[in-house]
């Protein structure tokens, strides 16, 4: 239970820093960009080093970096395709959902693994 109650804390303060930091950078669409997944991945870090040690949180955190990097890849390409082609949004995200997963268990077998 405390464990949950350290993550809420950390997590919101965090939350907390990240939304100022939003509210300083114009455009303000990039608000989102300092939300909770960035929060969340920070308060996880720091209870797996202190609960597991550095080595299992350094492969968390390598895991982390390569599912940012799959995500970033997916909304680069469905911002492109929608862009250009200007298909219905569901359908240019779902029909990209394969590039993703694509992505990162690709990066899972050649980094991860």
């Amino acid at each position: 239970m405390s464990q949950i109650l350290v993550r809420f804390v950390i997590g919101g303060v965090v939350v907390s820093a990240f939304a100022v930091l939003g509210d300083v950078f114009k455009p303000k669409s990039f608000a989102g960009l300092f939300g909770a997944a960035p929060s969340v991945a920070l308060a996880t870090l720091g209870l797996t080093f202190a609960i597991e040690g550095a080595a299992y949180a350094t492969t968390e955190a390598r895991s982390m970096m390569a599912g940012a990097i799959a995500f970033f890849a997916y909304a680069s390409f469905v911002s492109w395709v929608l862009m250009r082609y200007k298909p219905r949004a569901l359908w240019a995200t779902l029909g990209s959902i394969p590039l993703w997963l694509g992505t990162a268990f690709g990066l899972w077998y050649v980094w991860l693994k």
